[in-house]
């Protein structure tokens, strides 16, 4: 089981000078709302009790909603209902294009392998050139979703040389159980319980096609006019993630057992996270920069976005440029 006491503990110790507590405002009470998913630092945070207890001085309470996806999870939190979670590449620049109060707080660069393209087990399909033509589900504006269309480009497809289906993941595993669809794209823990089920082949991991960074964001709101939670929260989130790298079976048994998804299942989406946190900088900015005109070329998302614009700088950090 994780160990309450060493999660704390380390994320006291995480603290840096970009992150520094805001202790004046020990007095004035705030609630921070947490969107998390089933998978990843968040969920670990959650079990923990890592951030309630970095943000306990500061007279900050904390409460969770789970969200199956990052979409909706942002939605909410440009509408202010959450204040704090996390996603893949894709969902802020969705966001974002529709105007969402939110900003970029924090990254974890290449966050591993959880993502791939999936087949049922007899599909005749055996390359990314074979999607021609094929029906491909994948949620509507998650990682999935820019995962799909960088596999068609390495393939030298284009997103029109598919048929997009955009399904929330457990419909997207329905459809390609009963063969509605002919590929599957969608992370784990959906990944994994997928493999565990010995119905599907992969066709290839994210890890093949492109790196796969993950961000965590803010109500911008919240950001500008209580910055110390945020920068709270990410110090506690530092100790959580350098806690996972170095107990990953006590990580996957927690999960488990705190969100119901099968141990296996769990330990297969464990071993494939790599668990970091890090400030945004010029060269992931410039990658979810690179995403987000590729969505715009091809007129996925109604106008271009600069997303230097929305990241967010921490206190006592230097601006950042760009």
């Amino acid at each position: 089981m994780l160990s309450r006491r060493a999660l704390v503990a380390a994320s006291l110790a995480a603290a840096g000078a970009a992150m520094a507590p805001r202790r004046a405002r020990a007095a004035e009470a705030a609630r921070l709302a947490i969107g998390y998913q089933k998978n990843g630092i968040l969920a670990v945070a959650k079990d923990s009790g890592a951030i309630e207890a970095r943000l306990a001085p500061l007279g900050v309470s904390v409460t969770w909603t789970e969200f199956s996806y990052g979409p909706p999870l942002l939605e909410a939190l440009g509408l202010g209902a959450i204040g704090f979670g996390q996603t893949g590449d894709a969902p802020p620049i969705f966001a974002q294009a529709a105007g969402a109060n939110l900003v970029y707080a924090a990254a974890q660069p290449d966050g591993g392998s959880g993502s791939a393209i999936l087949l049922p087990k007899d599909s005749g399909i055996r390359s990314l050139a074979d999607l021609r033509g094929k029906r491909v589900a994948f949620a509507k504006g998650s990682s999935a979703h820019n995962l799909t269309i960088a596999a068609l480009e390495k393939a030298g497809l284009s997103y029109g040389d598919i048929a997009p289906v955009t399904l929330a993941p457990a419909d997207g595993a329905a459809a390609l159980a009963r063969g509605s669809v002919d590929a599957w794209t969608v992370w784990d823990p959906y990944f994994a319980i997928a493999e565990q089920g010995g119905q599907v082949r992969v066709l290839a991991q994210a890890s093949e096609i492109a790196p796969t960074n993950n961000f965590f964001l803010a109500n911008r709101t919240l950001a500008e006019s209580r910055p110390g939670i945020v920068a709270e929260t990410l110090a506690a989130l530092a100790g959580v993630a350098a806690w996972c790298e170095a107990n990953r079976p006590s990580v996957a048994a927690s999960l488990s057992k705190a969100t119901g998804v099968p141990l296996a299942a769990t330990e297969r989406t464990v071993g494939r996270i790599k668990y970091t946190l890090a400030p945004m900088n010029p060269a992931v900015t410039g990658e979810q920069q690179r995403i987000a005109d590729r969505f715009h070329g091809l007129g996925v998302i109604p106008r271009p976005v600069r997303v230097a614009d929305i990241v967010w700088t921490p206190p006592g950090a230097a601006p950042r440029n760009g």
